[in-house]
């Protein structure tokens, strides 16, 4: 009988373990004005509000009219645009251990604005990636924007375009890198073909809605049959 007990103490011990490490919350909804979805990595779908935590591992999907401001814990930001599907990979950060900095973040579609935190901002410029579907940005201190074209950026070529507004950016690829100074744009039109520097900026609407640079207005929620949720489970 005291082996079958320490048996199952051990197990429920380890899946707690499991459980805690798999929902480590490293950011939150700080504002949004639609309907923010959030799938888990078991595959559950999440309708987010503000205030909603943010986990490693989770993929949010901003809908067509959603803009959305995401704080992580090392106080950086990202605003997904309309349309973006953004993916938190890895996101390590203590106060007090800067060599475990890692931010690892991917936008699979969409677009948006970053600001960085503390991570980029101390220890190696490695510290920091996110990811595209045709190239990787590194940063250090910065603020930039990158959108994903499928045949939804007019009369642009279909690959990612990359501006920056603050600092500088590495944008890399399996092709080569370019580093990108304060109103410099860049484009990669897929993995495999060198990022180039644009002469001009792209014809895309980098400005973003007055009340997303702020944290002071009034949350719009998501609501599911009327009432206000948060963070609910839609399937």
């Amino acid at each position: 009988m005291f082996t079958v007990i320490s048996l199952l103490a051990l197990l429920v011990a380890a899946v707690t373990a499991q459980n805690a490490l798999a929902a480590e919350t490293v950011g939150k909804v700080a504002n949004l004005n639609g309907p923010l979805f959030d799938q888990k990595t078991d595959g559950t779908i999440m309708t987010l509000a503000q205030n909603s935590g943010v986990e490693v591992g989770d993929t949010l999907v901003a809908e067509k009219r959603t803009y959305a401001r995401i704080k992580f814990i090392d106080d950086s930001e990202v605003i997904l645009r309309p349309s973006t599907q953004f993916k938190v990979e890895t996101l390590s950060y203590d106060q007090n251990k800067p060599a475990t900095d890692k931010a690892v973040m991917s936008m699979v579609k969409g677009g948006l604005r970053a600001i960085t935190g503390q991570i980029g901002k101390r220890g190696s410029g490695d510290d920091y990636q996110m990811k595209t579907v045709a190239a990787t940005i590194g940063i250090r201190g910065t603020i930039y924007e990158t959108r994903a074209c499928d045949g939804n950026c007019g009369s642009l070529k279909d690959g990612v375009y990359f501006y920056v507004v603050q600092g500088s950016i590495v944008v890399s690829n399996n092709a080569g890198s370019v580093v990108l100074g304060p109103g410099q744009s860049a484009y990669a039109p897929d993995a495999n073909t060198m990022p180039v520097i644009l002469p001009t900026a792209p014809e895309l609407d980098f400005m973003l809605p007055e009340w997303v640079l702020t944290l002071n207005e009034t949350p719009w929620v998501w609501t599911i049959s009327g009432e206000p949720c948060r963070s609910c489970e839609v399937r």
